[in-house]
């Protein structure tokens, strides 16, 4: 019987051995490997050697170092990994500089930092970028959407704007027909409680002070087509206190811009108006006997800078508010109004005594110095906790016996405004409805 020898096995031979014509060749990445390892270990061990040694990195693009992510988050500890990582390099604002610098003198322009997407933050005290499905907030950056936009526009003699005013125009969330009748919608559950509403909209700088604009930016054409439309239904429809007047009055009486070069919000000129204005517009003629003037300067960090990874600082004129003439009322500037921030005194002439809540955004808090002086009950609460706490801010409504909106331009235009949202109107309303004002 024929026996069938078997064939003599071949030795085992690692894939990357075979002819490269064979099927199950693979060529060895192994250099490759090693690189990429010895690179991903430098980019996440550096920050904590640089620790150990004394280096502090410090927060530029405004906004909170990334916090070393937690292990029990499961798989989110490897994706939160590289933003921990990028935040905590030391020598991240001076690498910023360098390459600024390098455009500059290589190729006459500015290095294009604030292109693509915007971080989670926008200028000082701006708040965070919300999730796609959530309610806006103020001053957030362009989203996913803007392509082409600027986080920063460069104007004439330094000055800088803020991209998202265009962007908010050309690119809006909802329909501005749509955010003027969520508007009424939130005006009648006030009035229908026996409350008083008003609604103002502080101007962007690009608004008011335009002449520093470059003759061309992105958004500038469907943005400037847009605005009188978006202003006349703001103030027509909506029932809009407009600000655009009294704050180039006050502009041209200071003989100075009413905006910073580098900063996206007002000077104290600006929330004196704001006071004034609202006080005006809760009492009409209670601002007879104010009188204020200048008392001093300061200077604090700049807005914009920090959205091109650089540092800034801007000097305000500080102002004293007597509202009966002679008591200054003005009070220390608040830090923040996440949470409900309240300022009571004693009544004097020219203040309004009833409770004022004003639900606003940065611009109320810029202003936080002033609005104690005009408003002898006051309660300050920034929109976007809508979000994180909606029952608070149902709670202030209801709380009140005159409701103030204030939002800014860009995101009135946008319709990025987390109050408009059914949900909340729908709070804000039981909560009002079951303590009403007859």
């Amino acid at each position: 019987m024929h026996v069938a020898q078997e064939s003599p096995k071949l030795p085992a031979v690692h894939e990357a051995w075979l002819p490269r014509e064979h099927a199950l060749h693979r060529p060895r990445h192994g250099g490759k490997q090693l690189t990429a390892i010895a690179c991903a270990l430098v980019f996440f061990v550096a920050p904590t050697l640089s620790w150990v040694f004394g280096a502090r990195p410090s927060e530029i693009e405004n906004h909170e170092l990334a916090a070393f992510p937690s292990l029990a988050d499961g798989w989110s500890f490897f994706t939160d990994l590289p933003a921990w990582a990028t935040d905590q390099l030391v020598f991240r604002s001076g690498a910023i500089a360098a390459a600024d610098a390098v455009s500059q003198g290589l190729f006459g322009e500015p290095a294009p930092l604030d292109q693509g997407t915007a971080p989670d933050a926008g200028p000082l005290p701006g708040l965070p970028l919300p999730p796609p499905d959530a309610g806006g907030v103020e001053d957030s950056g362009p989203s996913d959407g803007g392509a082409g936009y600027r986080r920063v526009v460069r104007g004439a003699d330094g000055w800088l704007y803020y991209g998202y005013d265009a962007d908010a125009k050309c690119s809006p969330v909802r329909p501005m027909d749509e955010t003027v009748a969520k508007l009424g919608e939130l005006r009648e559950a006030v009035e229908s409680s026996g409350r008083r509403f008003v609604f103002v909209v502080a101007p962007d700088k690009s608004t008011v002070v335009p002449e520093y604009l470059p003759g061309n930016y992105p958004g500038k054409d469907c943005a400037t087509a847009a605005s009188g439309e978006v202003w006349r239904k703001l103030t027509e429809e909506a029932g809009a206190l407009d600000l655009r007047g009294p704050l180039r009055a006050a502009q041209q009486e200071t003989g100075s811009p009413i905006y910073p070069p580098n900063d996206t919000h007002w000077t104290d000129e600006g929330s004196v108006v704001l006071t004034r204005e609202l006080a005006e517009a809760v009492e009409p003629g209670t601002t007879l006997t104010w009188r204020s003037e200048r008392t001093s300067q300061y200077t604090i960090d700049a807005d914009l800078p920090p959205l091109l990874g650089k540092s800034g600082e801007k000097t305000n004129t500080a102002y004293d508010l007597r509202p009966d003439g002679r008591t200054d009322r003005t009070a220390a500037p608040i830090g923040s109004i996440d949470t409900p921030a309240y300022r009571v005194s004693v009544p004097v002439t020219g203040t309004v005594d009833e409770q004022v809540l004003i639900f606003g955004d940065s611009f109320t808090e810029t202003s936080s110095r002033y609005l104690p002086g005009g408003f002898a009950n006051l309660t300050m609460l920034a929109y976007p906790s809508v979000n994180s706490d909606p029952d608070t801010a149902a709670k202030a409504f209801a709380d009140s016996q005159v409701v103030v909106v204030e939002t800014v331009e860009r995101a009135a235009s946008s319709g990025n405004l987390p109050f408009l949202e059914d949900d909340f109107i729908a709070s804000a309303r039981k909560a009002m409805a079951a303590r009403p004002i007859r």
